[in-house]
């Protein structure tokens, strides 16, 4: 299989990317970036899930159906590392992702900070706290969520362990959605932007700061590769994004690795202490 399949993905209406926010190439496809989280709008949405009713819906509209997806038992062997030319250590990498990908509400990730063991939810905002207690864009170059590039790409882990276990189906299906054209995109936006690996959102002349994985083509591909893995898995996605803390998202600019200690910058993400007129112009009104 190659990038060069023509996907056969249902393109809704257009986005208008001045509506959205997102400039090229963060924005993707014109037609699919209104399948794209949108920015949250009320405190619920702050990392909720998609849900499985909007998953499927994203899902056909992107080329994707139930059917596509590997089976329980495929599922489950591709994730712990089994099945014929199964590989532990890549299977370690694949769970951290999903892991990663759907950390949001009622799904944590625990840390060490401080010598204790915390819980954090950031799926809206694009980032995550990785198991010794820094804050990062699941895009960083340490992140499992980027390290994983190799293994999805043709010829790699995954199209492989799928040939050999009898999914053929499932892989031709990923390679003619959205996903294809998606990715190119993706690689782009990945490219030229450096450590912090975060995207600016420009809407109503105010810009703010989202991770990557956010941006409407890393999103897609993400959801991709989640639904045809396990459909609950790409339902568990976060459904909205956030601004990051103006604050956060300076520290993330400013370190060269692109990540930051969570313990000094854990209460920026704490929504309940800002209301009304109170807010920042930088910050999401709720």
């Amino acid at each position: 299989m190659s990038f060069a399949v023509a996907p056969t993905a249902t393109a809704g209406p257009v986005a208008d990317s001045a509506m959205t926010g997102f400039a090229m190439p963060f924005a993707g496809a014109p037609a699919f970036e209104h399948l794209a989280p949108t920015q949250v709008t009320r405190p619920g949405q702050l990392n909720a899930a998609l849900g499985q009713p909007t998953a499927d819906r994203v899902a056909q509209q992107i080329g994707l159906t139930r059917a596509d997806a590997l089976s329980d038992k495929q599922s489950r062997e591709l994730i712990a590392g089994g099945g014929v030319g199964g590989n532990r250590a890549d299977a370690t990498i694949i769970d951290a992702c999903i892991r990663i990908l759907t950390n949001t509400t009622g799904r944590p990730l625990y840390s060490e900070v401080d010598g204790h063991l915390i819980p954090s939810v950031l799926a809206s905002y694009g980032l995550y706290v990785d198991a010794n207690g820094r804050l990062q864009s699941p895009a960083n170059a340490d992140a499992p969520t980027r390290q994983v590039n190799s293994l999805i790409a043709p010829g790699g882990f995954v199209g492989n362990w799928l040939r050999n276990n009898g999914a053929t189906r499932t892989l031709a299906a990923l390679y003619r959605s959205a996903y294809t054209i998606e990715a190119a995109f993706g690689f782009a936006a990945q490219q030229m932007s450096g450590a912090a690996q975060l995207v600016t959102n420009t809407k109503g002349g105010v810009s703010t700061q989202v991770g990557m994985s956010l941006a409407p083509p890393l999103w897609i591909v993400n959801f991709a590769l989640l639904y045809v893995v396990r459909p609950s898995l790409a339902a568990a996605m976060p459904a909205h994004w956030a601004p990051i803390p103006p604050e956060v998202a300076q520290a993330i600019h400013s370190s060269p690795t692109g990540h930051v200690p969570y313990a000094l910058w854990a209460s920026s993400f704490d929504w309940s202490r800002y209301s009304g007129d109170g807010l920042s112009r930088h910050r999401v009104l709720f």
